[in-house]
């Protein structure tokens, strides 16, 4: 199959499709990334490569034993994932930017807090505090007591003690206020995280890949804090640190300086060589699969006329041209051009004056039989005929 016919038909539907499969494709790679589902996905992107080879090649026997694997190995995926297929619905959940917004009063509570994660971290006592963003995550999170207050040394230290009947769970900062205490968040099912991560951390891993909220960390056997975010943990260094980023955290998304240039460019350019190899994947699975397409082509050809008799002249149209429609595989249908389509009228029965004559598809000739012919415009022309006299020929001669 030769690319450069499909390229050159290129139209704005097939690069709007790659784009929206290349946004596909590289969020499902960051959402099921280091999970068991992730090996899951690339053995399924394997077998549909072997698929779509074999087909293409008329392989039937391998062709027809994967159409019916196939559809059992999709129903067994989803009972072994769904979790991590509800996460990957929850995510594109329309509902789930109504609600709450990321704060943008007063952020005097951010100093206060990173003051509390760092005193709690020098005497070693273990927290988790969530910093709830654009996504609600009540439906996230199980348990939790009501309370409201700020989120100071003493209340973190008081929540978080050993003895606190508290302690065991996470706080939840909404809208700069603790908002509830002793809460279950989700643990990461992921794989190949550090070993000496234990459940406190897997608990915030796990809640930051089903949302956007972000989760700080502190290290009981350590003293070290961590903020989970996107399924990535940073380790903090210091209290300065830490207010940048909850700063970071709690801002609008649109309420920054710049330009809308600017931020388009920022998000192209964070994991730009991510986002480029999904696209050059995308790109080629749509190559291998779309000469299998439906496909429509228009194209103009000129009529060649055949037969005209001598003693009339074709006063118009001089050089009438046919608007065809054609169908059929992308791959056969792409390769047509004025060059190969021809059209020819007989006018062995014209006569003088105005004549119509239709144009029917047996008189189209296309280079494979394998393209139907959808439209002819027009589909009869009217030529206006005179008659000439023809010299007479010398007796003599």
């Amino acid at each position: 199959m030769s690319l450069f016919p499909i390229l050159s038909n290129l139209r704005f539907q097939d690069v709007l499709d790659i784009l929206l499969m290349t946004v596909l494709v590289y969020h499902l790679y960051l959402w099921f990334w280091g999970t068991k589902a992730f090996k899951a996905l690339v053995g399924l992107v394997a077998l549909g490569a072997v698929f779509t080879v074999a087909r293409s090649w008329g392989l039937f026997l391998t062709t027809w034993v994967f159409q019916i694997l196939w559809q059992v190995l999709v129903i067994l995926l989803i009972i072994l994932f769904q979790s991590e297929i509800r996460q990957a619905l929850e995510r594109v959940n329309p509902l789930r930017f109504i609600g709450f917004r990321a704060v943008t009063g007063g952020q005097e509570w951010i100093g206060k807090l990173a003051r509390g994660v760092f005193s709690l971290a020098h005497k070693k006592v273990g927290a988790l505090i969530v910093l709830e963003r654009g996504d609600l995550v009540d439906e996230l999170i199980t348990g939790g007591i009501d309370l409201e207050g700020e989120p100071n040394r003493e209340l973190l230290g008081s929540i978080f003690q050993k003895n606190s009947p508290l302690h065991d769970g996470a706080a939840l900062i909404r809208q700069g206020k603790v908002a509830k205490v002793a809460c279950y968040l989700p643990l990461s099912s992921r794989e190949g995280v550090p070993e000496q991560w234990g459940t406190r951390h897997r608990a915030g891993l796990g809640l930051s890949e089903r949302c956007d909220a972000w989760v700080i960390v502190v290290s009981e056997e350590r003293g070290t804090v961590s903020i989970m975010h996107n399924g990535e943990a940073t380790k903090i260094a210091d209290e300065k640190q830490l207010i940048a980023l909850v700063k970071e955290a709690v801002t609008p998304s649109g309420g920054n300086d710049q330009g809308l240039g600017e931020r388009i460019f920022a998000i192209l350019r964070r994991r730009f060589h991510l986002k480029v190899a999904a696209l050059i994947i995308v790109t080629v699975f749509w190559l291998l699969l779309a000469g299998q397409q439906n496909f429509e082509v228009s194209l103009k050809v000129p009529l060649e006329l055949k037969n005209t008799p001598n003693n009339l002249q074709i006063l118009e149209p001089v050089h009438p041209e046919l608007r065809i429609t054609c169908r059929g595989l992308r791959k056969d249908a792409s390769t047509l051009n004025p060059e190969n389509v021809h059209a020819e009228l007989d006018l062995t029965l014209a006569k003088w004056g105005r004549r119509t004559f239709r144009i029917t598809r047996d008189q189209i000739v296309l280079p494979t039989d394998r393209i139907a012919i959808v439209r002819i415009e027009p589909s009869q022309l009217k030529f206006r005929f005179k008659e000439i006299t023809l010299p007479k020929a010398n007796p003599s001669q």
